[in-house]
């Protein structure tokens, strides 16, 4: 698999939320509502993001290129007339995908690191 390394670009480590949507966007489009439940989900709840940090985030991440807008469609699980039946999606891009990649080798390395100095995940110091 590439990484920043094969593919030439160098990732600055990712902010958390930024890592969390390129993992929610990594195996299926998603609008935001989608990927803030999805999110909430991969990290049993200890990362909430309200829609000012979502999209915030989205939009940073549409002008670096690492995702993009997939447009607009109904969304199955809402009923007609519920006001909100059209909703935007997006999709990683290829750009988005090395940076989640690069950003999941640096999280292994830290935590070998970690490891290696008998660092506990858990527990008192």
């Amino acid at each position: 698999m590439a990484d920043s390394r094969s593919s030439g670009r160098s990732f600055a480590p990712l902010s958390v939320s930024v890592f969390h949507i390129l993992l929610s966007l990594y195996t299926e489009e998603r609008h935001g509502y989608g990927i803030m439940q999805d999110v909430m989900q991969q990290t049993r709840g200890a990362l909430r993001m309200g829609p000012g940090t979502l999209y915030g985030c989205l939009s940073r991440m549409l002008a670096a290129g690492l995702i993009q807008d997939a447009g607009e469609r109904p969304d199955p699980s809402l009923g007609p007339g519920s006001g909100e039946e059209r909703r935007r999606y997006y999709r990683i891009t290829t750009l988005g995908a090395h940076a989640v990649r690069a950003e999941t080798q640096r999280l292994k390395e830290l935590l070998g690191t970690a490891s290696s100095k008998r660092v506990p995940a858990t527990g008192k110091l």
